[in-house]
């Protein structure tokens, strides 16, 4: 009698068990980013960060105009062969300048976020984990901040250390920390009894140890996504800054300042405000497309 063994469907053959953590990491990462794909929303999202990734990395060759070079001769003329973006009140081409400004923007959004993150991460899960007293210092501080509008408080710090491009990146930083933090110590609140970290408490694990080792890790997928829908955030107050004169000092060409020296020409030359407006309006939208997706990815009470 002939024994048929039986037949797996094709979808279990293709399945391999990993066989080490750096595979298991890897197949995770690939299944996370191929989710994160399939959603054409955040797909664009995606595209138009990298887009100004690229574009603010080769931006000197991008440009077809010194930036910062005069020519009243071209004052104020509309977008066209020549200039493809129009030009300015001093007929500085704005496609170059709206080019080298990407630097500006990505340079104010990756330090506020690499100061913020920590930070807030830190303050968070010290916070949640410890209790107490420490509890009660770490978040009377934070409703402290959160009870401000950030650009309000934004402004009154730069007003304390000065206008200037470093001043606007420490008043957003000040500013963006409060929501990591209160976010980081809602995950810590809901991790620190359980049955796993009181198992690393009974077998003598320091309080720094388990805080690094358990519940950073646990955490860092909501802080993550937190972190990139801030970005927009960070973008918006930093424009308002540059707008206020309060920020990128000119003849820097950054996107908030642009929109200010064009107010005045808004009527006549509507892509003087137009132009640097849209393009705030584009990264923002995609930062906000990106932590979308980001959320649905890394969630852990997702599907």
């Amino acid at each position: 009698m002939t024994t048929i063994a039986p037949t797996l469907p094709s979808s279990a053959r293709r399945t391999t068990v990993p066989r080490s953590g750096a595979q298991a990491l890897l197949r995770d990462l690939s299944n996370g980013l191929a989710r994160l794909l399939s959603n054409p929303l955040t797909l664009a999202g995606a595209a138009v960060i990298a887009l100004v990734v690229i574009v603010a990395l080769f931006a000197p060759w991008i440009a077809t105009h010194d930036p910062l070079a005069h020519n009243l001769a071209h004052a104020l003329q509309p977008p066209g062969a020549a200039h493809w973006f129009g030009t300015d009140e001093f007929g500085r081409d704005l496609f170059s300048r709206l080019v080298h400004g990407s630097r500006i923007t990505l340079y104010i959004v990756s330090l506020v976020t690499v100061v913020v993150g920590p930070i807030g991460l830190a303050v968070g899960v010290t916070s949640g984990y410890f209790g107490g007293w420490i509890d009660t210092v770490f978040m009377r501080v934070t409703d402290i901040f959160i009870s401000f509008p950030s650009l309000v408080l934004a402004l009154a710090f730069v007003a304390a250390l000065g206008p200037g491009l470093d001043h606007a990146v420490i008043a957003i930083a000040l500013t963006a920390w409060p929501p990591i933090a209160r976010l980081a110590r809602a995950e810590t609140l809901s991790l620190r009894k359980a049955d796993f970290i009181v198992v690393a408490q009974l077998q003598g694990a320091s309080p720094l140890r388990i805080l690094v080792r358990h519940i950073v890790p646990l955490c860092l997928s909501s802080v993550v996504v937190r972190l990139t829908m801030n970005m927009a955030a960070i973008i918006l107050t930093a424009a308002g800054l540059g707008f206020l004169g309060l920020g990128a000092q000119a003849p820097l060409p950054e996107w908030g300042a642009m929109i200010s020296e064009g107010r005045r020409y808004m009527m006549d030359s509507w892509w003087m405000v137009a132009i640097p407006g849209a393009a705030i309006l584009l990264v923002s939208l995609a930062f906000n497309l990106l932590g979308d997706g980001l959320y649905d990815v890394l969630d852990p009470r997702g599907e």
